[in-house]
């Protein structure tokens, strides 16, 4: 008679639920099913491959964007030809911080929006990507290549230091990887910096390279990727007292004009600084002070 077999030992059974475990956990996520329908932007969530819809976005009304006419229509201009499929550029928003480098890629995403319906074409969806997710760029261009939309992909404050790699993997989805950018998607970066990399960086590739020219050339091309470079330099007083105004007009906040022309440039003197960041702190102040609630209150420009 056949005896029945021995069960595995518990220690045995112990370790094989342990490995079971540990496969489970470090095993590729399962792609998402993405219902892009659900809203007009996103955060890309690489620890967890997934994308999490927003539904409201912090976002600084368009005419409250002052002194950057230029780089606001260049930008739109850009955004619209995208949304309605024709050719356009990655963009690199470069320059003075909070000079509204971030609120103008959300503004503009915005204004096409309230446009494109007229022409019969679906909402361009914006994905926010974090810096330290660039490496993960494949893995979502992958979800938005087959999806019904156009997106564009915003990474905020961009930049590499020494001993970051990281910046390779945008080089090849931007440009030159064999599956490339798809058709549906577009990138938009700002940075303080208008390269990405740190100049000590670059000269130290060229210091120590056999052949320098060639080293400091592929740190450089990562910038050369972005057709369209938008430039963000310190504003003027005029610039930032005409920012200030416009915050105090949109919030009918009391105050007269020698006074708000004092208190105003007093703040920035403090602070060593005239930008859209400053302005809207100084606002905030006053309104603070006058108690006066700011409703549906805009984003700092950054």
């Amino acid at each position: 008679m056949t005896s029945a077999p021995a069960s595995p030992a518990p220690d045995l059974v112990a370790l094989l639920t342990r490995v079971a475990d540990a496969l489970e956990r470090i095993a590729p996520p399962a792609p998402q099913q993405v219902d892009f329908a659900a809203a007009d932007a996103f955060v890309w969530h690489a620890d967890r491959g997934r994308l999490e819809p927003v539904p409201r976005v912090n976002r600084v009304e368009m005419g409250l964007l002052k002194g950057i006419d230029r780089t606001r229509d260049a930008l739109v201009d850009n955004t619209l030809r995208f949304a309605r499929g024709l050719p356009a550029n990655n963009a690199l928003l470069w320059g003075a911080r909070g000079m509204g480098k971030s609120s103008l890629v959300k503004a503009s995403h915005a204004e096409v929006n309230a446009t494109i319906p007229a022409d019969g074409l679906p909402p361009l969806k914006l994905v926010e990507i974090h810096r330290e997710d660039i490496e993960t760029l494949p893995a979502l261009m992958a979800l938005m290549r087959a999806a019904p939309f156009r997106f564009i992909v915003f990474c905020d404050d961009l930049s590499f230091d020494a001993d970051d790699t990281s910046y390779k993997s945008l080089k090849a989805v931007l440009e030159g990887g064999i599956e490339g950018r798809p058709e549906n998607v577009i990138f938009y970066a700002t940075s303080n910096r208008r390269h990405l990399l740190p100049r000590d960086m670059m000269e130290n590739e060229r210091s120590t390279a056999i052949n320098p020219g060639e080293a400091v050339e592929e740190k450089v091309s990562l910038s050369d990727r972005f057709g369209l470079w938008l430039g963000f330099h310190k504003c003027s007083q005029d610039e930032y007292l005409a920012m200030v105004s416009g915050y105090v007009a949109h919030y009918a906040i009391p105050i007269d004009d020698e006074t708000l022309r004092r208190e105003a440039l007093e703040w920035a003197t403090t602070r060593g600084a005239r930008s859209g960041r400053t302005a809207w702190q100084y606002v905030q102040d006053v309104a603070g002070r006058l108690g006066i609630p700011l409703i549906e209150k805009p984003a700092a420009p950054q």
